[in-house]
């Protein structure tokens, strides 16, 4: 790998209900992501630094149907100014978060850049597809996928879901109507995580379009990854997780990554963190031999 790799952390809690996501990126940076990057090869790392997050105490709510959105907006748009500047450099951005919110911002700065929207591939327990109005908690964290699509910076036709298993009932008709592809657990068990990837590839990167993977850490199993603030049993195994992103490295599409939801407070011993880091080094060429 020769790729100059842009790391982005982005402490946002405010999508969120409970607190401690926001020190997510120091988690992953505690679990050697520099060290772990070089050890694969890749010699040029450029670490941005965090976002500045407002803190909530410092805030009001003005809207509960979509918490702290303006101020949410404000930090993605930052973010989306950097992640362009850094695939028009010839960077490969990494963005840590964080709770899932921040994906507006990511996909943003990649659909400015590029002029389209990429292709996504969101590995996820949620699908993250509520609008303000379907949102039983108003939490933002779980409307990305839907803003996205409302601004075009996520195209149906090309966004995948992987991992399903937690969706709310209004939220079930929006994920139908919305015409994206979303494969639940069930279907990876039937299928197998192969079949899966290859499926999701082939969607996401089709015409040979960039793919962004938006991996949200719940999406595994909480055996594997106990470090997120919404735990469902049942999710993808560590084997599992780390072939969906060997699988993306080896399809040569794969232009982003993002992984979301780390939760230290929740943790044990910063296993999650090290799981990240270790997918992040799998999707960027690491292999078993």
């Amino acid at each position: 790998m020769n790729h100059r790799v842009d790391i982005f952390g982005v402490p946002m809690d405010l999508g969120a209900s409970r607190r401690g996501v926001d020190m997510g990126p120091s988690a992953v940076r505690y679990a050697r992501l520099h060290d772990k990057l070089r050890s694969i090869g890749i010699e040029q790392i450029i670490d941005h630094g965090n976002l500045h997050v407002p803190i909530r105490e410092a805030l009001t709510v003005d809207n509960a149907q979509a918490k702290y959105l303006d101020v949410i907006r404000a930090v993605c748009d930052e973010l989306a100014g950097l992640v362009d500047t850094s695939v028009r450099e010839g960077g490969f951005p990494v963005v840590v978060g964080g709770d899932h919110s921040i994906a507006m911002g990511t996909l943003e700065g990649l659909t400015r850049t590029r002029g389209a929207a990429p292709g996504i591939v969101w590995i996820d327990a949620h699908s993250d597809i509520n609008s303000p109005q379907s949102s039983p908690s108003g939490n933002v964290h779980g409307m990305p996928l839907w803003f996205a699509l409302e601004n075009g910076f996520a195209l149906r036709d090309h966004t995948v879901q992987i991992g399903l298993r937690d969706v709310d009932v209004h939220e079930k008709k929006i994920l139908r109507e919305s015409g994206v592809k979303a494969f639940s657990m069930t279907d990876v068990d039937k299928l197998g995580m192969m079949r899966v990837m290859e499926e999701a590839i082939a969607i996401a990167g089709a015409g040979s379009r960039p793919i962004h993977v938006s991996f949200d850490m719940d999406g595994i199993d909480p055996s594997e990854a106990p470090g997120t603030g919404t735990q469902v049993k049942g999710g993808l195994s560590y084997r599992e997780a780390h072939l969906a992103m060997e699988m993306l490295a080896e399809s040569g599409l794969l232009g982003s990554i993002e992984t979301v939801e780390i939760n230290p407070i929740l943790d044990e011993r910063n296993k999650t963190a090290a799981l990240a880091v270790g997918l992040i080094c799998s999707g960027l060429g690491k292999s078993i031999l």
